[in-house]
């Protein structure tokens, strides 16, 4: 396994749920399930801040939706804004596989980050199979804090945005023998696309995508709250396909996440909020009314 693999599975807590479905408990790297470790997992913490690795509590949607495209898109509103001047992060998540071989993964949404103008930026960024960040194009949005992943963008709560990330095609730039991907976010009000950058990666295609919220914030703090829908990719043929369900997982309480977030089925959306009575179990398989329609 390489590092990315133990990464992901230490974020996530859980391996290609995107397969098949989640099953109770924390689901170990190899992808079986480790019920005896989430029976012991299991806690309350609703109060205090996540005694998490990074600080965090996670939570996670797991697209059913096996195989290799070349993109992959959600679309995300964020209902609820921090009260807090504390960092939130919802994003859309993807691997890059190169013939089957592990590419690493990269990660493209909005955050709620208090050192940017208005507390709104974006970030598009990721890691190769080594561990190590990903490189990639210089960005043409402005960075407050100078960093390359992070970069200032005017969002607001209450509209839609869709999440992209995309092969770049044969006209960008990349160093010799990677490929570039690209991470856009389009006002679905405005219809106006943002270019974040492109990331470098010897990937060649994507799969298992996800979606998540990352909350650093105490347990208590007031609720953040957000939608997600018309989860799609497109296969390299250039049909469409939707996942059947998502696969709900939560930080666990041994791992330092709170026990009072929730994922729930909408419609065809799904809400993620914090803060509130978890009324959808580990592993529960949401499923989508409109994954019907691939092809």
């Amino acid at each position: 396994m390489g590092v990315w693999e133990r990464l992901r599975s230490w974020l996530f807590g859980a391996g290609g749920a995107s397969e098949g479905g989640a099953a109770e408990g924390r689901i170990s790297p190899g992808g079986a399930t480790d019920a005896a470790v989430g029976r012991l997992a299991r806690g309350t913490r609703d109060a205090g801040e996540p005694p998490s690795g990074n600080g965090a509590s996670s939570f996670h949607l797991f697209w059913e939706l096996p195989g290799e495209f070349v993109s992959v898109s959600a679309d995300l509103e964020v209902l609820r804004t921090p009260e807090r001047p504390r960092l939130c992060f919802w994003a859309l998540q993807a691997d890059f596989t190169d013939h089957g071989r592990p590419g690493g993964g990269g990660h493209l949404g909005l955050q709620f980050h208090p050192s940017y103008p208005s507390g709104t930026a974006v970030n598009w960024g990721g890691y190769a199979a080594s561990g190590r960040e990903l490189d990639g194009s210089t960005s043409q949005l402005k960075s407050t804090l100078g960093n390359h992943n992070t970069r200032d963008l005017a969002w607001e709560a209450g509209r839609r945005y869709r999440l992209r990330i995309a092969a770049a095609g044969d006209e960008a730039f990349s160093p010799p023998g990677l490929n570039a991907w690209r991470g856009t976010v389009t006002d679905l009000d405005s219809g106006q696309t943002v270019v974040v950058r492109d990331l470098w990666t010897t990937g060649t295609s994507l799969t298992r995508p996800m979606v998540w919220s990352e909350i650093f914030a105490r347990c208590e703090h007031p609720s953040v709250d957000v939608r997600w829908s018309s989860f799609e990719a497109v296969a390299a043929d250039g049909t469409t396909h939707r996942p059947t369900a998502l696969n709900v997982n939560y930080q666990s309480y041994r791992d330092g996440g709170c026990s009072n977030t929730n994922s729930w089925l909408e419609g065809d959306a799904v809400r993620q909020m914090t803060n509130t009575e978890r009324l959808t179990p580990q592993g529960a398989r949401l499923v989508l009314p409109a994954a019907n329609g691939n092809g």
